[in-house]
């Protein structure tokens, strides 16, 4: 399957060489945006380590980001292209969040070369959210709950698996470097394919990850969690005033840590449209081979268009970890519902109001495995909080 990836690469930089480009030039294109949200928050927990804390009243929240995206299209038809995203959330110091290549042509595909999310993530389909929410079906909702162990709940907090989002990863990997390519669209249909050397830099990486940064010593590929390839496949059809939009997606990587199996992931989801309305949900697990919870989680959601210019919606997430091995009995659960409504208020300026209630539950700890991740006990905790809030959203 490298083999292939690698053959791909070296077909794009042939045609690319074949033609010399004339006096193309390129499209400094760049884009971005701000969300700010202030929300009411009220919350309730018995976790040892949020014993007499108060987290209930006003608050804010908010994520910026900019996109650089230049492009050139060469006499061969071939455009050649950067995305470069910097990103700051939470008053935190900013980063470059994703940096790759991009070469493409409408009958050959797109491929993707540098640090960025897999096709798998790219290509599912999940339920249906209305843009400017805290979108329960993410990590962000923390920003006004404190859900996370990291922060005195009860909940392992690992981002991009399948307890927490329908936007999975192997292991939650977050834009390593990787190769992916993209067909052409066929009658609707596309498929995906990525790898990736390793995993991000976490104690299941070791020494062995290039994280974010990248182009640092190479890849030792007897340690660690390392060869990860995630496929994917999209249908997207529109008929007789229906719009269907379906996906799923199959990831894996090898262990090389003893007592360990290979970890991987899938998901599928799907949406329908029609007369304005937009039904849709999503189920994925992750098998996370011993290395981390296993985790499984499912949406579902549906949206209202109406004729001027509001948009409302109503939307669940339902997520589970399970302990393996000595603490196979071992569960923690997530849930959380949301209502909203968004108004466009004029080109890239958006305002939603919006209600949310998010619980977290370790119903077993026996074995120890959120206790390890949380520092403390907390079989048989919660965490639960009602989110009041608005928010402005700026996309440019």
């Amino acid at each position: 399957m490298k083999k292939q990836l690698l053959s791909t690469t070296a077909i794009a930089a042939g045609l690319a060489m074949a033609a010399p480009a004339g006096a193309q030039e390129w499209d400094m294109t760049w884009g971005g945006y701000y969300t700010a949200h202030v929300a009411y928050a009220s919350v309730d927990s018995n976790t040892a380590a949020l014993a007499g804390s108060d987290f209930d009243g006003v608050d804010t929240y908010g994520e910026a980001q900019i996109s650089f995206t230049p492009s050139v299209t060469l006499d061969n038809g071939l455009t050649f292209g950067v995305n470069v995203e910097y990103e700051t959330k939470n008053n935190a110091a900013a980063f470059v969040d994703t940096s790759f290549m991009t070469i493409e042509h409408e009958r050959l595909g797109r491929i993707e070369l540098g640090n960025t999310d897999s096709v798998g993530y790219k290509m599912i389909v999940s339920a249906p959210q209305v843009d400017g929410s805290l979108w329960i079906n993410s990590p962000s909702i923390s920003g006004f709950i404190p859900l996370s162990a990291g922060v005195g709940g009860n909940l392992p907090w690992n981002f991009q698996q399948a307890a927490l989002s329908s936007f999975t990863e192997v292991l939650g990997n977050e834009q390593v470097p990787r190769i992916s390519y993209y067909s052409p669209s066929f009658s609707g249909l596309t498929l995906g394919i990525s790898y990736a050397a390793t995993v991000t830099d976490t104690a299941f990486s070791a020494a062995n990850s290039p994280g974010k940064a990248g182009n640092n010593g190479g890849v030792n590929r007897n340690i660690g969690v390392t060869d990860v390839v995630d496929i994917a496949a999209a249908y997207e059809r529109s008929f007789n005033g229906i719009d269907l939009n379906l996906a799923a997606r199959y990831g894996m990587a090898e262990s090389n840590i003893a007592g360990t199996s290979d970890p991987d992931v899938w998901t599928v989801g799907g949406t329908l449209g029609f007369a304005g309305f937009v039904f849709g949900g999503s189920y994925g697990e992750n098998d996370n081979g011993g290395l981390m919870p296993d985790e499984e989680g499912w949406s579902l959601g549906i949206t209202y268009d109406f004729a001027g210019p509001w948009l409302i919606g109503l939307d669940t997430y339902q997520g589970e970890w399970k302990g393996t091995g000595a603490g196979s009995g071992d569960k923690a659960e997530y849930e959380a519902y949301q209502i909203i409504a968004s108004r466009d208020l004029g080109p890239g300026v958006n305002w939603t109001v919006y209600g949310i209630y998010a619980e977290g539950t370790v119903n077993g700890d026996a074995g120890g495995t959120f206790a390890a991740i949380a520092g403390g006990p907390v079989a048989n905790t919660s965490v639960e909080g009602t989110i009041i809030g608005t928010s402005i959203n700026l996309s440019f």
